[in-house]
């Protein structure tokens, strides 16, 4: 659509005037965000969604709910943008809890000054995965805040999902002899990023890794009920999950370091950089703990999968000599290094 908005000024940009709740706000909402979100006829526009609860109980026996901030930098990156991951990061969440995403929210702050070009482009790229993933974004919020409070556009979306009966996944739930594994290739996102912000002369084909991931854990709940913890690797990365997993099911898990699939690209970034793409974040990339009996179907059906093509088996579950929970990487050597939780980001604003 071309910038014809009420409010826009001669340069394209958002005006104060769309935050105020006025004909230039009314215009945003209908000509940007009802375009790309509304399916099918126009529905009146409340202030809250309406589920259908009859719906939602045909699917499953519990609800997920979550909610999460973007604030990522730069807003477009190789791969996608903050439209991009606002939508996925949401859905994930709610599948590796083996929930059905259902509904989203979408809360927007805008700056004043901002590309209207740009915010279209977030906008529909958010259309475009809620598409990919199944799920509707049916209600949300517009800011607008004076250009030095804000650098740009910064996303907050929520969701719901429903839980299938037969499935319980906890992070908690881990046991001795589980397997570990992963659906592909690590730091893919936290790679891109780095490279995309132009502050190191790399050059580099990394894209992010940003994805829905339902798909891909329905195909591997269906082939493998018994999963027993799923969780998506974002900040942190897989280090930060697999340390989460240690603690809350209070077992050691080992790594096969040789095991873990990493792009060359990102093995190149983090030997000149010294950082460990264990820690790197990803959005298109989960971990999941399944007993040992089923482990080579699961990892079957997740490489049966388009974003599980690069899946591998990357650790076991032992019971924890100590009484608590850790995580040892072991080389292809023989020795061992303990992997600790991140006490923070390598990287700022990666997400």
């Amino acid at each position: 659509m071309s910038g014809t908005l009420t409010g826009v000024g001669a340069d394209g940009r958002i005006t104060l005037a769309h935050g105020g709740g006025g004909s230039a706000m009314r215009s945003l909402i209908d000509e940007v965000f009802l375009a790309a979100f509304t399916q099918g006829p126009p529905a009146v526009q409340e202030d809250q969604a309406r589920l259908d609860l009859t719906t939602l109980a045909q699917a499953g026996d519990r609800l997920a709910f979550t909610t999460d901030a973007f604030v990522v930098e730069p807003l477009e990156f190789p791969g996608g943008n903050i439209g991009t991951l606002a939508v996925c990061g949401t859905v994930n969440d709610l599948a590796v809890g083996g929930a059905t995403p259902v509904a989203l929210s979408a809360a927007f702050v805008l700056a004043e000054g901002l590309e209207l070009a740009l915010l279209r482009r977030v906008v529909e790229a958010m259309a475009r995965s809620a598409a990919q993933a199944g799920v509707r974004i049916v209600t949300g919020d517009t800011k607008v805040v004076p250009r030095h409070a804000c650098d740009g556009l910064f996303v907050t979306t929520s969701g719901v999902g429903v839980i299938r009966p037969e499935h319980t996944i906890s992070i908690a739930a881990g046991q001795p002899g589980d397997v570990v594994l992963v659906n592909g290739t690590l730091g893919d996102h936290g790679a891109a990023i780095l490279c995309a912000r132009g502050d190191l002369a790399l050059q580099t084909h990394l894209q992010s890794d940003c994805a829905p991931l339902n798909t891909l854990v329905d195909t591997l709940l269906r082939a493998v009920p018994s999963v027993h913890c799923m969780r998506d690797a974002t900040r942190g990365g897989v280090a930060g999950v697999l340390s989460e997993l240690a603690e809350a099911s209070n077992v050691l898990v080992t790594v096969n370091e040789a095991a873990l699939p990493v792009h060359p690209e990102v093995e190149g970034v983090c030997e000149i950089l010294g950082l460990d793409p264990l820690f790197l974040a990803n959005e298109g990339k989960l971990v999941a703990v399944v007993p040992a009996c089923h482990a080579e179907h699961a990892l079957a059906a997740m490489q049966s999968h388009p974003l599980g093509r690069n899946a591998a088996i990357i650790g076991t579950l032992q019971a924890s000599a100590s009484g608590q929970g850790a995580v040892h990487v072991v080389n292809e050597f023989g020795g061992a290094r303990v992997l600790t939780m991140p006490s923070g980001e390598q990287l700022p604003r990666i997400c």
